[in-house]
Formats: structure tokens, sequence, C-alpha cells
């Protein structure tokens, strides 16, 4: 059972803790008055000992929630992870059931990252990139640097969430034909915004772009790879906003190099944990696959900022402290974590079965 305390109890351990971080949450924290302490560290094996003393802790993507922290964490007192964040791939889902409850923000500001997306898609075709960096040294040579019109070409949308939607008004608004591809299709958003759901098979062979918006499960690790990149348009134009390991990074480099990936724009990375959110500046890339990725000129990495607007600091903020006063007030926990499919709410929680979530 959760234990109802007063708010200045309530001990928040945050890891991975950014600057941005500090200005926003302590921004909403004057609603709540919980106690904060902010680590740059992330959460590890080796750095579980700092949550000591702490009933809650807030993480981010890239912190290590393995079975072993969790224990570790669990042992020093720890009863709730707050997410702030929608993903939750690195959380050991099956041992936090039987300790601690896990709660997300499942909807921050999906326009951010489809926006994010669209950037990089716009930046590629026409070389924004490319002719930023000439005109900086007074060359004003336009060779080179031809897009093509997207009006009229075909995206194809992987995931339709509420970001993969977004995304396809986004695409449509600029005369693209939208194919996309979902285990659960929707019928009435594809009425209404004029969009086909194909097999990823026919959406590879027809789409002039692609873009990733789906969730990391076991089943779609390394879903594009050299078998799937094979099948592409030649020269497509491949996004990546969602995962890192949702794409081989050794193939995606191989279709770089015969050129079946015309240009590829990544916003995440597979082992993106040791540089992502880091300043390297000073530092020797030992990474060979990310520094060959960062080689190519047609190819634009940035580093895990799709959500990364205003709004979505503020949505993240808010909701995390909410999720945290949800479960000390003993009230529903709407966001939690179902251990076994990873929704929030699970969709058979009311059936006749055992509970998917701890007491609370």
């Amino acid at each position: 059972m959760a234990e109802i305390i007063k708010n200045n109890k309530i001990k928040i351990a945050f890891f991975d803790a950014k600057t941005y971080d500090r200005d926003f949450f302590d921004r909403e924290n004057k609603n709540y008055g919980y106690e904060i302490k902010y680590f740059p560290v992330k959460l590890s094996v080796d750095t579980a000992q700092l949550a000591a003393g702490y009933n809650t802790i807030c993480l981010f993507v890239n912190d290590d929630i393995s079975a072993e922290v969790i224990n570790k964490i669990y042992e020093n007192g720890v009863r709730l992870i707050v997410m702030r964040c929608a993903g939750y791939n690195n959380v050991d889902l099956q041992t936090a059931f039987n300790k601690i409850h896990v709660l997300r923000v499942p909807e921050y500001s999906p326009h951010a990252v489809a926006e994010h997306a669209a950037a990089l898609i716009l930046a590629l075709n026409r070389k924004v990139h490319k002719a930023y960096n000439r005109v900086r040294d007074n060359n004003f040579s336009i060779a080179g640097l031809m897009g093509f019109d997207m009006h009229g070409k075909t995206a194809g949308i992987i995931g339709t969430g509420r970001i993969g939607k977004i995304m396809c008004e986004i695409l449509r608004g600029f005369g693209m034909k939208i194919i996309a591809h979902d285990h659960y299709p929707d019928s009435d958003f594809a009425m209404r915004c004029g969009v086909e759901y194909l097999e990823l098979d026919e959406l590879y062979r027809c789409s002039d772009i692609i873009s990733v918006h789906c969730p990391l499960t076991k089943d779609n690790f390394h879903m594009i790879d050299s078998d799937t990149i094979s099948k592409m348009k030649p020269g497509v134009i491949l996004i990546n906003t969602s995962r890192g390991q949702l794409v081989d990074t050794a193939a995606l480099v191989e279709g770089l190099k015969n050129g079946r990936i015309g240009a590829a724009g990544l916003d995440v990375y597979e082992e993106e944990s040791d540089y992502f959110f880091e300043d390297k500046s000073d530092e020797i890339m030992v990474d060979d696959l990310l520094a060959r990725l960062t080689s190519f000129n047609n190819v634009i990495i940035t580093s895990h900022q799709g959500f990364f607007t205003k709004e979505a600091l503020e949505n993240i903020a808010a909701t995390t402290l909410q999720n945290v006063a949800d479960y000390y007030a003993g009230e529903p926990l709407k966001n939690e974590i179902c251990y076994h499919c990873g929704e929030s709410p699970c969709p058979k929680e009311n059936e006749n079965k055992p509970s998917c979530f701890l007491p609370q």
C-alpha cells in the first residue's frame, strides 16, 4: 500500500539530471513542495546507492533500470519510479512488478517529435546543412544541393500512434501520398486523412521517405536491417526519431554506402547512452559505427532532441509530479505501466484475472 505522507516527507532523487530538468521541475515543484535532489549521473549498478534515503526516483531514457538495479534501489527504500519520458524499454518491468510502482509520461508533445522528424526530412532533401556550411565559408555555389519536390511523392509512416498520426498530417500538407503500417490500424483516421495502411514489405517498396514512429519491443528490435533495407526504393530517405535499436546501424551504414539509402535523419542511436545528452567534444570517438555515420554528408544526427520544446518540458514536469502526487494520495495511477503488456492503463485490467499492478 502507498503510504499517505505529507508533501514535505516526499523525497525524490533525479538521475541524469540536466540544467533544463532543474529549471522546469523546480518551477513546477512550487505547486507541490517535494524535497528534490538532482544527480547528474545516470542510474546504474554503481550509482544505485545514491537512491538511499529517497522513497521516489525520477529517471530518463538512458538510465539502467535492470533487475539488479531494481533490487538495489528496493533494498534502499525506493517504492516509486517516475519516468520523465514516454519510453520504458530500459525498465525490467517483470522485476519491478513485485517491488516498485513504475509510472511514465505517455504524452507530452507529440507535435514536438513529429515536427522534428519533418525538419530532418526538409534539411536532408534540400541539403540545408551543407548549404549552411558552404555559405559560412563564402561558398555560394549551389552545385550538389539539388533536392526533389516532396509534393506527389510517397511517405511511409511506420506506427500511427499520436506522433505518427501528426506526422501523416504534416506530410499530407506537403501534398504527399501517405501510406502507413501499424499493428492496430485506425480505419477512421485513415479515411479522414487519406492514409492507406499497407503491409511493411509493400510500404518499403513504395516509399520515397520512411519515418519510424513506434516504441521498441522485443518483437521489433532491428526491424530495419539488411533484409528490409534491400526491399526499399533506391535512394529512400530514412528517418528515425523513436528508438535507436529499431535500426541495425551496421546495416544502415552498408545501405548508405551502396546507395539504397539516399539519406538518413537520426534523432536516436542504438548505443546512444554513452554519447547523447553529453558534451564529448574534447574526447576521441571510440564508437566506430557512430563515427562512420557522422562521416556521411547525407546523414544528419541530432542528440535525441525531438522532444525538446518548451511545451513538452512543461508537460513532462507537470505530469511527472502529478504522478507522484497520485501515488502518495492513494489516487488511481492512470500512468502506471502494466508489467506484462507495457501499456498505461492496461486494457485488460478490468477482466477477470489477477491485477497487472501492485496493490497501491
